[in-house]
């Protein structure tokens, strides 16, 4: 008798665990009680859709034209104060898109860094911009833009990283700079990242027991922005920004959860073992990172750039990690993308 109670309950136990750790399915748009389109998109090979925005002037009158990939918790609704006069001084041609489960993009169940940069190449053939195009990924939009540099370097007209997220599980980091990274953190956020390197199927479980310690960037508190970053979210304040509620409303397993579960798993290659893919100098890659940025480490920004010679540093002093939502220097970070002009402001 006591076996047979024993069994019962640690088949419900066992039972419990697995529907609590299972995420539930995804509200795709467009499907029955689905979210609605409300976006241009493009369907890809495997039949998935990418949502997107444009802006500054029209494709064929473009003389320079950038995907942007935004960060996370994001979306193709990103904030960049680009300058018109500028827009217009260079034919600067935006094209900004959901990234897969973000907002109106279809959910990938195989989503990876290489995955990631495959669709990027594949919006850029749909909307057929060119056979070359400029790339600017902000925050947690560094990881396909790495896909892309490691993928697909030879579609690059130039690359620039705006406060790219690293991944403390790159192969050849050292050891000793990660504890150091981790110790600087919060001390929630280490434990995400060891659960997306680890143990990624119990991702969703964690990031929803209130009980349990959360994701800094998921809880939005005051403590992980700069200073400067409160002086531009106050300017930001009245300006169309990504709606959060529609953000995630496919669910935060497929927008943030995978993303947090790619972004620090296994690349499948290292960044920081890169050879430079543009010898030639048909293209360059740049690299913008605030010194008081709160959320990505500027120690481990300062060993990539020491790593990689090949890609342009500029370290902003004061800047956080919300520098591209300033105008002065996301015109600055586009001069230099697409003219070559180093800042004086760095």
């Amino acid at each position: 008798m006591f076996v047979n109670i024993a069994v019962v309950v640690v088949v419900g136990l066992l039972g419990w665990a697995y529907k609590a750790a299972a995420p539930p399915r995804p509200k795709i748009c467009g499907s029955p009680n689905g979210p609605p389109v409300t976006s241009p998109r493009v369907t890809l090979s495997d039949g998935r859709h990418l949502a997107y925005r444009e802006m500054g002037v029209s494709k064929d009158k473009a003389k320079h034209k950038i995907i942007v990939v935004h960060g996370f918790d994001s979306s193709k609704d990103i904030y960049l104060p680009v300058s018109q006069e500028l827009v217009e001084e260079l034919g600067i041609y935006l094209l900004m898109f959901d990234r897969a489960g973000y907002a109106e993009s279809d959910p990938n169940p195989n989503r990876s860094v290489k995955s990631d940069a495959l669709d990027i190449e594949e919006l850029a053939d749909k909307l057929e911009i060119g056979s070359k195009f400029y790339l600017l990924g902000i925050s947690a939009g560094g990881y396909p833009a790495w896909g892309c540099l490691n993928y697909i370097p030879h579609r690059l007209a130039g690359l620039t990283f705006v406060v790219p997220v690293i991944n403390c599980w790159w192969p050849s980091l050292p050891v000793d700079l990660r504890r150091v990274a981790f110790k600087r953190m919060f001390l929630r956020d280490p434990c995400v990242y060891r659960l997306a390197y680890y143990a990624p199927q119990l991702l969703y479980w964690w990031l929803t027991q209130k009980w349990l310690l959360s994701f800094t960037p998921l809880e939005g508190h005051p403590s992980m922005f700069s200073s400067q970053d409160m002086e531009i979210l106050k300017k930001m304040e009245g300006a169309p920004v990504p709606d959060q509620k529609k953000t995630r409303q496919q669910g935060v397993y497929e927008s943030l959860h995978r993303d947090i579960m790619v972004g620090f798993g296994d690349w499948g290659f290292d960044p920081l073992v890169m050879s430079n893919p543009f010898p030639n100098g048909e293209s360059t890659v740049h690299i913008w990172q605030g010194k008081e940025d709160r959320m990505v480490p500027v120690l481990l920004q300062r060993h990539v750039a020491e790593r990689l010679p090949w890609v342009k540093y500029t370290e902003v002093p004061n800047a956080g990690h919300f520098l591209v939502h300033d105008s002065v220097y996301i015109d600055a970070i586009l001069r230099e993308l697409l003219l070559g002009e180093r800042p004086s402001l760095a």
